[in-house]
């Protein structure tokens, strides 16, 4: 009798888990903002940012890690037999670290108020800037930490040979674009290149097995239902219409 894999049960588990996770990091983050001195800012940001690409570093392996226990977990349940070892996804580069922290923080240098090109919130007061940066920089770092243990279930799916590819997993908060993804079910084949997340994005990767059924959440059912009625005979004009469907009905 074939094996149920789905994107609820375990994977709100690991949901839950790899959020924690996240709540880790941001709990750290906003510890190194006194490495910031406002009057100082040339000279005291590039350590920041060396604090801050060795925090994405260390919580985006516990993520990677806990991404391998999942599947391993999965493969059990799957009833798998032989072994294979899930390899770890490696924190991304630095200079990829660095560039999404630049973006993060490219308001906070003082701009000439009477430039056309200067913005309104290059204009705000520097607490203000502050403020908004490190809000962005939460969002990025937790995108970066995520891919690692996205990228470990996915990796591992494609080096797997008792695996035949993948289905996505949203949050119940999730954004319309996420949800529209999640009820596909499992349509991502082994060799299906990346996985796109946005910034702040929970989704996460379910691997599924030979032999195996996939079958949505009965939340996903509910999002598969809303696109069906209000959305899918639209083209072209699926996505808003499946969010406005949402806010509506959901």
């Amino acid at each position: 009798m074939a094996t149920l894999a789905s994107d609820g049960g375990d994977a709100d588990r690991q949901r839950r888990a790899q959020r924690g996770v996240t709540r880790l990091l941001v709990r750290d983050l906003r510890k190194l903002r006194r490495l910031i001195l406002p009057s100082r800012m040339q000279a005291t940001v590039p350590d920041w940012i060396e604090a801050v690409r060795a925090l994405v570093g260390e919580y985006g392996n516990a993520s990677a890690a806990l991404a391998a226990d999942y599947y391993d977990a999965q493969r059990v349940a799957a009833r798998i037999t032989g072994t294979f070892t899930v390899p770890l996804l490696d924190p991304p580069p630095d200079e990829q670290v660095d560039n999404s922290l630049r973006w993060a923080t490219k308001d906070l240098w003082p701009r000439d108020p009477e430039d056309p090109a200067t913005t309104e919130a290059q204009k705000a007061p520097l607490e203000t800037r502050l403020d908004q940066a490190e809000k962005k920089v939460e969002q990025v770092t937790q995108k970066l930490v995520a891919d690692q243990g996205r990228g470990t279930v996915h990796n591992a799916v494609q080096r797997d040979r008792q695996a035949v590819g993948w289905a996505r997993s949203a949050a119940l908060g999730a954004c319309a674009f996420c949800r529209m993804l999640s009820i596909r079910g499992m349509v991502y084949k082994r060799d299906t290149v990346g996985f796109r997340a946005h910034d702040g994005c929970h989704c996460m990767a379910i691997p599924v097995f030979k032999g195996q059924r996939f079958e949505l959440s009965d939340k996903a059912k509910e999002w598969e239902r809303l696109y069906r009625e209000y959305a899918a005979p639209y083209s072209g004009d699926q996505l808003r219409r499946f969010r406005r469907a949402i806010e509506e009905h959901g």
